[in-house]
């Protein structure tokens, strides 16, 4: 099982130039890598969206490759010194006809250089390639890592949270049988509150006795929910894909317990209904971080 969420980083170089691979995910339905890469290695994208399949098949993966550092548009960031002086010499002299102390900090300096800052190309990407999509398995082999670190977690969290819903459901098996003693005995309480001496065995309060039993039968319903709750089980348990799988088992889950919560027509039922679906919508959530 691995979660949806993950990082991972690498660094690399094509010659004198450096350059850091950065990958990270969040949640979706569906896989959507986005790539964000520098000049000319654009054209690498079909090649990064490849790799990533071949780790992810759910959630928003970006993958950004940066020269050097984070640049704005691309380029590695050098700037012009001779046009920075130039602007410095300027300010200083227009300080000084003001009698104003100029004093620049480092980090005016800095702010100078970056106003004149000028992008160079990455160098081309046939000899970019290998460089870059060696970086990028180092990248994604500690993205994919911490995925399943995460799943692991979530692992445990919902194997605890099924052990949960068995517990409320064989609650309501033991609960089920007791519900038609009850009624016969409130119809017969019934019966004889209203002055109708009628026997137990009586054609017509067996036939009621019937009818409601039948209404009010959930044997169907927990059978099914036994099942899907094997089949998530054993999903859990497995590799590749579950966040899908396991949304579609949730949501015949739910199915089972609200008939079984509308057919029970009993208090003790009811609440175990309703604390099954605030657990159900738990696991849901929890799923939704799922890949």
């Amino acid at each position: 099982m691995n979660s949806m969420t993950g990082y991972g980083r690498a660094t690399g170089s094509v010659g004198a130039q450096g350059f850091s691979i950065q990958v990270s995910s969040v949640n979706r339905k569906a896989l959507e890598v986005k790539v964000s890469a520098p000049g000319a290695w654009e054209e690498l994208e079909p090649a990064i969206i490849e790799a990533v399949k071949k780790v992810a098949t759910r959630g928003t993966v970006q993958v950004r490759i940066e020269l050097d550092g984070v640049v704005s548009g691309g380029g590695a960031a050098e700037f012009d010194e001779v046009a920075a002086g130039v602007w410095l010499d300027r300010v200083a002299a227009f300080a000084a006809r003001r009698d104003v102390i100029f004093s620049p900090t480092t980090d005016a300096l800095v702010q100078c250089a970056m106003q004149f800052r000028r992008k160079i190309e990455p160098p081309p990407p046939e000899e970019s390639r290998e460089a870059v999509l060696a970086a990028l398995e180092e990248a994604l082999s500690g993205f994919a890592a911490m995925r399943g670190t995460e799943g692991a977690a979530l692992r445990e969290d919902l194997a605890a949270r099924l052990n949960g819903l068995m517990t409320h459901i064989d609650e309501i098996a033991v609960r089920a049988p007791q519900v038609v003693a009850a009624a016969r005995e409130a119809l017969l309480r019934r019966l004889r509150e209203a002055g109708l001496d009628l026997r137990v065995d009586d054609e017509r309060v067996l036939k009621e006795i019937a009818l409601f039993a039948d209404r009010c039968d959930i044997t169907e319903e927990l059978t099914r929910f036994r099942s899907h709750h094997a089949q998530l089980k054993k999903l859990f348990s497995g590799d590749g894909e579950i966040g899908r799988k396991a949304e579609f088992i949730l949501q015949e889950m739910g199915r089972e317990v609200n008939t079984t919560g509308a057919k029970a027509n009993d208090y003790e039922i009811a609440r175990r209904v309703i604390e099954l679906k605030n657990e159900l919508e738990r696991i849901k959530e929890q799923i939704a971080n799922v890949e």
